[in-house]
C-alpha cells in the first residue's frame, strides 16, 4: 500500500512541477539547448510477415500463415503474374496457360491449381468461390494493381472459413487515404505484344464517409497467335463511421473479360514454334459480380461482433470447336463451312451469409479468446453445355438448334457451425482446439440428351464435423515454434458426377473427399535482418474421385465415377530471407539490401487407387500425383536506394506428370507425358521521384525459355499443352496526388 501511496505522490509532484515550469515560460521564454538523441534501426519491409494471434474476428496462432506486401514489393502487377506475387511463398504452384493474368491459378502442396479452387478464396473476407458445393472454382480476379496485400493461411486454419485442403487466401484492396478528401492514383502501361493497361481510383474521407472506386482496363495481342484479351474490372467501396465501436461497409466489384483461345499443342508442334495457334475461333469470358456488405461492432473491450452478406453473380460463357490439337478446324469441303463450335453457359447465383464473435476473458490467469461463427450458403448453379453453335470465327453464343446436350440445375443448401478457442497458457505458450460441423444438401436437376432421364435427380448431403488443434510456443518475442493438425474435406461438384457420355455412369452413394492437413514448424527473426519459416508438412487426401471399369448382368462394359482411392503429400517448405545491411548502424535506413529463397519439396504419392485405362482397371498405388512438382524453388536478390528499388528472381520447377499412370513419353496430341522442369529469371526496377511519381520497367522471363506448366484436363480445354509465354517487356508509369 505505501509503494502505490508513493508512486501516487511522484505523479502529483510531477505534474505539480511540469505545471510550474510551464507558467514560467508563459512569462519568460528561455532557450534550452537538449542533447541530441540518434535513433537507429532497419527496415523490414522487404520481408514476408506472419498474420497477428488474434485478427479481428480469426485466430491465427500456431497456424503457418503469410503476408505478401504487394505495395512494398517490385513485382509485375501490370498483368498479375503469379510467380512473382507469390514468389515468397514457398511451396505455391502456378499453371501459367497464357500471360494474360485474367485468371490467378494457384495451389499447394500436391493440389491442383486449377482456378485456385482447392482453396477458400477471398477479397476483404469476402468470398469469391463460384460455388463451393458445385464448381468452387474462383473466376474472379481483380488487378493486383489494386490490392495491398495478400494473405495466406495453410490448410490447418481452415475450421474458420471452410474445410478446404488448399486453406484460404484472401486479397486486401487499398484503401482511401484518411486525411485527404479527394486522393488520386493513376498507373499506365505499355508493353510486348500490344499490351496496354491503366488502372485509376479515386478515395478519400469526409467526416465519417470514407470511399474508394478504381477502374482497370488492360488488353493485349498476347505471345501467341489467337490469343488476344480484353479485360475490365471496376469497384466502388463505401464506408461509414457510426461510432469508433460500429463500423458499416458496401462494396461492389465487376470483373469481365474476353480471351481468344489460341488452342492446345503436341509436343512436336511445341518444340516446332510455341507461338503458333491450333485454334482461331475458340472464345471464353466470365461476367462476375460480387456486392457485399458488411458490419463490425465492437461491442466492449473483449468482444467484437462481424456480419458479412454477400453474392457472386454472373456467367461464364465459352463457344469452342473442340478437338485434339491433331485435329485441325478447317473448312468442311461437304458443306463448304467450319464446322458448328460447341456453346457452354454457366450462371452463378450464390449467396452466403455469415456472421462471426470473438470474445476475450480470463480464467486463473490464462487469457483466453473464443471465436465462433455460422454461415448459411444458398446456391443454384445453372449449366447449359453442348450447345450446337454457330460456324462463325467471332465470339457468338448463339443457338443454331435450341436444345441443350446438358440442361442443369445445381441447388446446395447449407449450413455451418464453427467454434475455436486461443488458450494463453503462459505468455510463451498457447494452444488452440477448434470444430466446425456441415450440415445440408445439394440436388441436380434437370435433362442430359444421351442420359435416362430417371437416374436424375442425383441428391448428396453434406453433414460432418471438422476437428482442429494447435499449439504455440515463444522462445523469445521474435522466434517461435508451432505445430497443428485440422481434419479436411471437398465436397463432390458438379463435374463430378455429369456423366460425360452414355457409357459412363455415375455412383449415386458417392462420397465427399476428405483428410487432414499437419503442420510443425519455426519462425521468426532468427538472427538480426535474419528471417526463416521452416514447415514440415503432411496432407493426407482420401475418396479422390475417378473412373473404374466395370461390366454389367448383360456383359456390357461402362464406365463407373467413384471413389477410387487415397493419397498423400509429405515433404517441408522454406522461406528464408537475409538482409546484410540490417548487421551496420550507420544508413541502414537508407540502402536495402536482401537475399531471399523459398523453397519446397513436395512427395505426392497415391497410397491406393485404381483409373479405368483402355478398359482395364489399373492399380496407381505408389505414383505420383499428377500436377504435382517435386522441387518448387523461387530465389531472388532486392535493393532499396532512397527512390530507386529493384527485384532480380530466379524459379525453378521441377517435373511433373499429366496423369495418374505416371506416363512419361507424350502421345500424338499432347495431352499425356511429362511436363518437364523449367527456370525462369525475372526482373524489375521501380524509381520512386518527386514523393509522387513513379516509373517502372518490368522484364519477365529475361531469358525467353520456352516451356509450359500443364497439360490441361481442363479449361483452356483438353487439346493439348499449352504453352506459357517467352520474354515480354513493361514499362509503366504512374503518379499518387
Amino acid at each position: 500500500m505505501k509503494y502505490l501511496l508513493l508512486f501516487f505522490c511522484s505523479i502529483l509532484t510531477f505534474f505539480s512541477s511540469f505545471a510550474q515550469q510551464i507558467k514560467e515560460d508563459s512569462v519568460k521564454l528561455k532557450n534550452r539547448n537538449l542533447q541530441e538523441i540518434v535513433v537507429k534501426g532497419y527496415r523490414k519491409d522487404l520481408m514476408l510477415s506472419s498474420l497477428a494471434p488474434v485478427n479481428g474476428t480469426y485466430i491465427f496462432a500456431g497456424k503457418k500463415s503469410e503476408i505478401i506486401a504487394l505495395d512494398k514489393m517490385d513485382v509485375n502487377v501490370v498483368d498479375n503474374n503469379p510467380r512473382q506475387i507469390f514468389a515468397k511463398v514457398p511451396g505455391v504452384f502456378v499453371f501459367e496457360t497464357d500471360g494474360s493474368g485474367n485468371q490467378v491459378n494457384i495451389a499447394t502442396r500436391g493440389l491442383t491449381a486449377h482456378r485456385s479452387w482447392e482453396m477458400n478464396v477471398r477479397q476483404n473476407n469476402v468470398m469469391t468461390n463460384s460455388d463451393l458445393y458445385g464448381y468452387p472454382a474462383s473466376h474472379f480476379n481483380a488487378p493486383m494493381e489494386s490490392i495491398q496485400r495478400i494473405e495466406l493461411v495453410r490448410g490447418s486454419g481452415s475450421l474458420q472459413y471452410g474445410g478446404q485442403f488448399g486453406g484460404m487466401v484472401n486479397y486486401i484492396s487499398k484503401e482511401a487515404d484518411d486525411s485527404k478528401r479527394i486522393s488520386y492514383e493513376t498507373q499506365n502501361s505499355l508493353g510486348s505484344y500490344g499490351l496496354w493497361s491503366t488502372y485509376n481510383s479515386l478515395s478519400g474521407r469526409i467526416k465519417k464517409f470514407k470511399y474508394f472506386t478504381y477502374y482497370n482496363y488492360r488488353q493485349s495481342d498476347g505471345y501467341r497467335q489467337n490469343s488476344e484479351y480484353q479485360y475490365q474490372a471496376y469497384r466502388i467501396a463505401l464506408q461509414y463511421d457510426f461510432s469508433t465501436k460500429v463500423v458499416l461497409k458496401a462494396e461492389y466489384n465487376r470483373m469481365n473479360y474476353v480471351n481468344h483461345i489460341n488452342g492446345g499443342l503436341s509436343d512436336a508442334q511445341f518444340y516446332e514454334n510455341t507461338r503458333q495457334s491450333t485454334r482461331n475461333r475458340n472464345y471464353y469470358s466470365p461476367d462476375i459480380h460480387l456486392p457485399s456488405i458488411s458490419l463490425d461492432y465492437k461491442i466492449n473491450n473483449n468482444t467484437t461482433f462481424n456480419f458479412i452478406s454477400s453474392a457472386i453473380l454472373g456467367s461464364r460463357n465459352s463457344v469452342q470447336f473442340i478437338a485434339l490439337s491433331t485435329v485441325r478446324d478447317t473448312i468442311n469441303p461437304n458443306t463448304g463451312t467450319y464446322n458448328p463450335r460447341q456453346v457452354d453457359i454457366d450462371q452463378y447465383n450464390s449467396y452466403a451469409n455469415e456472421a462471426r464473435l470473438m470474445h476475450q476473458f480470463t480464467i486463473r490467469s490464462m487469457k483466453n479468446t473464443i471465436v465462433s461463427g455460422v454461415r448459411y450458403i444458398n446456391n443454384n448453379l445453372i449449366r447449359k453445355q453442348l450447345g450446337k453453335g454457330t460456324t462463325g470465327s467471332d465470339y457468338d453464343l448463339t443457338l443454331t438448334n435450341p436444345i441443350w446436350g446438358r440442361d442443369l440445375s445445381f441447388k446446395t443448401s447449407n449450413v455451418s457451425l464453427f467454434i475455436e478457442n486461443l488458450l494463453q497458457i503462459t505468455p510463451k505458450l498457447s494452444f488452440t482446439a477448434g470444430l466446425r460441423y456441415e450440415n445440408g444438401e445439394t440436388n441436380m436437376t434437370g435433362k442430359i440428351s444421351y442420359y435416362d432421364a430417371n437416374k436424375i435427380p442425383v441428391t448428396i448431403t453434406h453433414k460432418f464435423a471438422l476437428l482442429g488443434t494447435g499449439a504455440e510456443y515463444h522462445f523469445n518475442p521474435q522466434v517461435s515454434i508451432y505445430a497443428n493438425y485440422s481434419q479436411a474435406y471437398r465436397p463432390v461438384i458438379f463435374a463430378d458426377i455429369i456423366p460425360t457420355t452414355a457409357l459412363n455412369q455415375v455412383n449415386p452413394d458417392i462420397q465427399d473427399a476428405y483428410g487432414s492437413n499437419s503442420e510443425l514448424g519455426i519462425k521468426g527473426d532468427i538472427a538480426r535482418g535474419l528471417r526463416l519459416n521452416f514447415t514440415l508438412f503432411a496432407l493426407k487426401y482420401n475418396n479422390r474421385i475417378g473412373d473404374l471399369v466395370l461390366t454389367n448382368q448383360q456383359g456390357q462394359t461402362y464406365f463407373y465415377k467413384t471413389n477410387t482411392g487415397n493419397s498423400l503429400s509429405k515433404g517441408f517448405e522454406l522461406y528464408a530471407e537475409l538482409q546484410p545491411m540490417a548487421w551496420l548502424d550507420e544508413n541502414s535506413h537508407r540502402f536495402q539490401f536482401s537475399i531471399f529463397s523459398s523453397t519446397s519439396l513436395i512427395d505426392a504419392r497415391y497410397i491406393n487407387g485404381t483409373l479405368a485405362v483402355s478398359g482395364k482397371n489399373v492399380d496407381v498405388t505408389g505414383n505420383r500425383v499428377e500436377a504435382a512438382p517435386r522441387w518448387i524453388s523461387r530465389n531472388g536478390l532486392q535493393i532499396r536506394y532512397k527512390g530507386i528499388s529493384g527485384t532480380l528472381q530466379y524459379s525453378f520447377v521441377g517435373d511433373a506428370f499429366a496423369d495418374a499412370l505416371n506416363t512419361e513419353k507424350p502421345n500424338a496430341s499432347g495431352t499425356l507425358g511429362l511436363v518437364p522442369s523449367y527456370q525462369l529469371v525475372d526482373m524489375n526496377f521501380t524509381y520512386r521521384f518527386l514523393e509522387k511519381y513513379n516509373i517502372k520497367l518490368l522484364l519477365n522471363n529475361m531469358f525467353n525459355q520456352q516451356y509450359f506448366t500443364e497439360r490441361p484436363a481442363f479449361f483452356p480445354g483438353p487439346g493439348g499443352l499449352y504453352p506459357s509465354d517467352g520474354r515480354s517487356i513493361i514499362l509503366s508509369i504512374g503518379a499518387k496526388f
